[in-house]
């Protein structure tokens, strides 16, 4: 694909961290009692939320949230509007939201502060990819599949311009496609 510059993680090495993810969260949430709830942030979550809950090997239930950060091309104003929220009811649950990058961290600090004012038992975090070097909000994922570098990035359900989220790697963007 010619809009492609690398391929950052392979299909493979994406899949393996997902099982060491799934293994993680299955030994850490199997003997607390209570249920435990994943929120997928549509749409670049979903992957990532499809794949992790095969690998979880304890109960679980699954919801969906979108999102909007208002801003223009691939800059996030740090603004959030929830466009779907979740149709569960958290109230005395474990919470794991599932995203599939942070960046700047505003959206997710968001999300955190949004939900445990809903009193669940507890709300943590896992991501696909994190760019720490962006950060902005204080706010890091209690799970993280890859820490990456400050590219722009696409596959595996991330996207520009609604596009390249069906690819089954994560790649980096030619600066010519989005500038």
């Amino acid at each position: 694909m010619q809009e492609i510059q690398e391929v950052l993680l392979t299909p493979e090495k994406i899949a393996a961290r997902v099982k060491e993810l799934g293994a993680e969260i299955t030994r850490d949430y199997q003997d607390t009692g209570k249920g435990l709830i994943l929120i997928g942030i549509l749409k670049g979550a979903l992957p990532f939320l499809a794949d992790l809950i095969r690998e979880i090997k304890t109960p679980l239930r699954y919801d969906l949230m979108a999102v909007s950060s208002y801003g223009v091309s691939t800059k996030s104003s740090g603004i959030v509007r929830i466009i779907k929220d979740i149709d569960l009811s958290i109230e005395g649950e474990d919470v794991l939201i599932v995203e599939d990058i942070i960046d700047t961290g505003l959206t997710l600090k968001y999300l955190v502060e949004t939900l445990k004012s809903r009193r669940p038992h507890s709300v943590r975090t896992i991501t696909l990819l994190d760019k720490p070097s962006r950060r902005v909000a204080e706010i890091s994922p209690d799970y993280n599949g890859f820490i990456i570098p400050d590219r722009f990035v696409v596959g595996y359900g991330l996207d520009y311009a609604e596009r390249f989220r069906q690819l089954p790697m994560i790649a980096v963007l030619k600066p010519e496609v989005y500038s």
